[in-house]
């Protein structure tokens, strides 16, 4: 299955064809800092970067480095995705996907700033990006295992728990908190929303800030009447707080960048039957990947914009 294909499939025709760079570097190291010096952690001890994969037992062994390791690629400090304590969803399911395939699991941590593609899987130090935007060409991407997009946090009460677009009137004299240079920012500028707005930094030193968290703690202590995140920051951050925040999916975009995404794995071009290996494992698997991201409160949609939930587990994004 060619999963640009059902990205292209599903999106508005004035949409782009594929995400802007500016919205790659978001996706992919969603608040992950620029400043973070660039020097892998690794979570066990890794084959030799740039060796030559070696011949296995498994269909496909000879693009694998180590066909007995599931090698994956992550951030070290970037919750809900993932971190150094395997705490993230993302690497929840690479333990699943390991045990599926009877594997070792092992992770290269590396910030997910500048030139984290080519110093993980580029550089043979893992085998699979377990994030990674539909539209990227930086790599070559599976078939998506889930789609969501950008969303509204509020307080209960506020009057805007219904909100699904940013062109919404009551929206418009509201303090808004907005994180610098991501799509829904174009819309709030077209709609005249910065006059009141807060921005919080795209390129942060997540070993130090979290402009999500900031953000929560802002809208907590009443110095913003709401935010716009990035879905699955949105959910997480949202459910920790005290007492819990509203999120609300903006689906009802109809102009502007876009707001929605799918989100798969990536492996190097040349992997074919890897990735093929991974289409599967996330095909036959969608019911417990779905479940794991509801776990973590991630807003995660079906084609029509509907959200999946316990009771739609198996659906496709």
């Amino acid at each position: 299955m060619n999963a640009q294909h059902i990205e292209n499939a599903t999106r508005p025709l004035h949409r782009p064809s594929k995400p802007p760079a500016i919205v790659i570097a978001w996706l992919l190291g969603v608040l992950a800092c620029g400043l973070v010096a660039l020097r892998p952690v690794e979570a066990l001890a890794q084959t030799p970067t740039a060796q030559a994969p070696t011949q296995g037992s498994e269909s496909g062994s000879l693009e694998l480095v180590d066909p007995n390791v599931f090698r994956a690629c992550g951030d070290p400090r970037n919750l809900p995705f993932s971190n150094d304590k395997s705490e993230g969803f993302e690497n929840k399911l690479a333990e699943l996907f390991a045990t599926k395939l009877g594997k070792k699991l092992s992770y290269t941590y590396f910030p997910q700033a500048t030139g984290f593609v080519k110093m993980t899987l580029g550089s043979y130090r893992c085998d699979v990006i377990m994030g990674f935007p539909q539209g990227d060409d930086q790599a070559q991407s599976t078939v998506p295992y889930y789609r969501t997009t950008y969303a509204l946090i509020t307080k209960r009460g506020s009057g805007l728990e219904d909100v699904t677009a940013i062109n919404d009137p009551r929206l418009k004299d509201k303090r808004i908190g907005i994180v610098a240079k991501t799509p829904p920012s174009t819309n709030m500028a077209v709609n005249g929303l910065f006059a009141k707005a807060k921005s919080y930094p795209l390129f942060i030193d997540t070993r130090a800030d979290s402009s999500a968290q900031a953000m929560i703690d802002d809208l907590n202590q009443d110095n913003i009447d709401c935010g716009i995140l990035w879905g699955p920051m949105a959910g997480y951050f949202a459910a920790k707080a005290t007492p819990p925040l509203v999120v609300v999916p903006l689906v009802k975009e109809t102009m502007g960048p876009q707001m929605t995404y799918r989100i798969g794995m990536a492996v190097r071009a040349a992997d074919q039957d890897w990735k093929r290996t991974l289409n599967k494992l996330i095909t036959e698997n969608q019911a417990e990947i779905n479940k794991l991201l509801i776990s973590y409160n991630i807003p995660i949609l079906d084609d029509a914009n509907a959200p999946i939930t316990a009771e739609t587990l198996s659906k496709r994004p």
